[in-house]
């Protein structure tokens, strides 16, 4: 295993839904699906992004892509509209989150 920032093995992309953003986790490999499915839950994701994110975190498996889709509920003060926070559209979400770090094994990193 080897201590890596998510985005290694992943791609991302985020964006605004109302008062929540969602963040989309795509996989560079599609071996590394799998490892991401297993261990990119939802409850990583929020302890995570609990600085961001006030509200629940929804985690959406799509498996034809190899990606999974998040959605950060009350992480944007409002939404876009009403909100003073400086990225009230949740674009640098999917930067902070894939700035995580996890313990992958090395197999996989062969892989990207």
């Amino acid at each position: 295993m080897a201590k890596v920032k998510l985005i290694e093995i992943a791609h991302g992309r985020s964006g605004d839904k109302g008062n929540g953003s969602n963040v989309g986790i795509i996989a560079r490999h599609p071996d590394i699906y799998p490892y991401l499915k297993e261990n990119l839950t939802a409850e990583v994701v929020k302890e995570h992004m609990k600085h961001i994110c006030k509200g629940e975190v929804e985690r959406y498996e799509m498996p034809n892509i190899g990606a999974l889709n998040f959605i950060l509920n009350e992480s944007l003060g409002g939404g876009g509209t009403v909100s003073l926070k400086l990225d009230a559209q949740g674009k640098t979400h999917a930067s902070t989150l894939l700035r995580m770090e996890m313990d992958v094994p090395e197999e996989l990193l062969n892989k990207v």
